[in-house]
This record gives C-alpha cells, structure tokens and sequence, in this order.
C-alpha cells in the first residue's frame, strides 16, 4: 500500500470540475445541441460554468443550458473535432453601457472590394486558470 500525502500531489494536475452549467442552443430537427466557442487564437473549445450565475453573467438569462459532467462534455465534443474544454470563460468584450455614443471614426477608408457577410462569434478570455485540454 502506498501513502500519498499532499506533498506529493502535482500542483499542475487538475481536478474534476464536477457538474458543469454547460450551453447549448436548437438544433435544426429540434433537440439540443452543445454551444462551442473559439478562443483568442481562434481554436474551438467546450465550455461549461461552475454554476448558474457565472453562465448567465457571460451569456445573459435567457441562455439555455444542460448539466454535465466534465468527463462527459469531452467525451460529447472529442468526436466532433472539439479537444479543449473551458471551465468558467468570461467575455472580452465589455459590457455594453446604454446612452453612451458610439465614438466616431476620424477617418474612413474607401472600400477596395465588396462587403462580405461575416459571422460574429463571442471570444473567451484568459481567466487566470488554463483552459483543460487532452
């Protein structure tokens, strides 16, 4: 038999986040689908919240969500081609402050080429932990 104590745990190891709040929007024939984002350097990753609270405050009330355990969002995102699982992501963006002016750009460039349609995706920012991956 082996003694561990806490001396010999690995301050970098992990551990289980446990359930997650995790966000998940319609799929087209009507179930629920998992939400993925991408993170500043554009890789796409799972993300779940530790409660509640933290999901709403990234997300908004009105944002629907599944519990899950961690060891079962990455066994539902790994087939999809999705290996990073966040814990707790929070916005980049700041909150959006009614009243308040949109500044006015000093200078606008002439277009060289037509508009094309872009999709906006929220970014996830660094939270201080690193982000869980395989």
């Amino acid at each position: 038999m082996v003694s561990t104590t806490l001396e010999d745990a690995d301050p970098e190891e992990r551990k289980p986040a446990g359930p997650l709040y995790v966000p998940v929007r319609l799929g087209s024939a009507g179930g629920q689908q998992l939400r993925f984002m991408r993170t500043p350097l554009g890789a796409r990753t799972a993300v779940g919240f530790t409660s509640a609270r933290r999901l709403t405050a990234a997300f908004g009330a009105r944002q629907p969500y599944i519990r899950l355990a961690e060891t079962c969002l990455r066994a539902l995102s790994e087939p999809l081609g999705v290996v990073l699982v966040t814990v707790d992501p929070q916005l980049a963006a700041p909150p959006v402050v009614h009243g308040t002016p949109a500044p006015t750009p000093t200078h606008t460039p002439a277009l060289t080429h037509a508009p094309t349609r872009t999709t906006v995706r929220p970014c996830l920012r660094h939270t201080g932990e690193p982000a869980v991956s395989a």
